[in-house]
């Protein structure tokens, strides 16, 4: 995403805190600011919109409200390489925001799923591929699951790498870790908060074959050659 947006939006980010306060719905509110600001040109939701960016249409299931409020917020705070430019949102249309991002938890692609689109159900690899970057695992775990995200008290700070889970799990076991997923990561201060970002129980929106096909994919992602890590999932 640029940084130099065009001037009305820059203008709308400005303006529109007045709008939040009187809307009766705040999911509707914040699609309408969503389409104002223009998001769909980086970020895809149910196959309409960009690919410069996560696609969104699972953003809700697989983030918590906190942490999108927080990435709204700042998002160089988060994560400081980011594209994502700050629209400095006052807390109104930040909210609305937040409550319809939140409530995108993969429904739309039931309607139409991309991974099962001709050419790709032949080809398990393939098809894992595009649910890893539809779903969004490649939002957290990176594009070809290379890592390095943010993320708070973990071990590096940083979510890790899928390039060489198949040195530490069969592929059942994977199918089996992807199904319950892992929702509170290990800190790396006890002491410290949790973490706020955590993988999901993908089982509770995926079908058994198409989280095999995610395992597939991952399965296929390690470099001839390589040796196991300890910073791998």
């Amino acid at each position: 995403m640029k940084r130099f947006l065009p001037l009305f939006v820059i203008a709308l980010a400005a303006s529109v805190g007045a709008w939040a306060s009187h809307g009766p719905d705040k999911v509707k509110l914040g699609k309408q600011y969503f389409d104002g600001f223009g998001c769909q040109r980086c970020h895809n939701i149910a196959g309409a919109g960009g690919d410069y960016g996560p696609d969104l249409t699972y953003v809700g299931f697989r983030k918590s409200r906190e942490w999108l409020d927080l990435w709204l917020r700042d998002p160089h705070g988060w994560k400081p390489t980011t594209a994502m430019p700050n629209l400095h949102l006052s807390d109104p249309v930040r909210e609305a925001l937040v409550a319809y991002l939140y409530s995108l938890k993969g429904d739309a692609y039931r309607l139409s799923t991309p991974w099962n689109h001709k050419g790709l159900k032949e080809d398990p690899v393939k098809r894992g591929e595009a649910l890893f970057n539809r779903v969004g695992c490649v939002g957290c775990h990176g594009r070809a699951g290379v890592g390095g995200n943010p993320n708070n008290n973990v071990a590096g700070n940083k979510i890790p790498t899928l390039t060489l889970v198949a040195d530490g799990f069969s592929r059942e076991e994977l199918v089996g870790k992807i199904k319950v997923g892992v929702p509170k990561p290990a800190k790396d201060d006890p002491t410290g908060p949790e973490p706020l970002i955590g993988m999901p129980a993908w089982g509770q929106v995926l079908k058994d074959d198409e989280i095999e096909a995610i395992a597939d994919y991952l399965i296929s992602l390690k470099p001839k050659g390589a040796a196991a890590s300890q910073d791998d999932w």
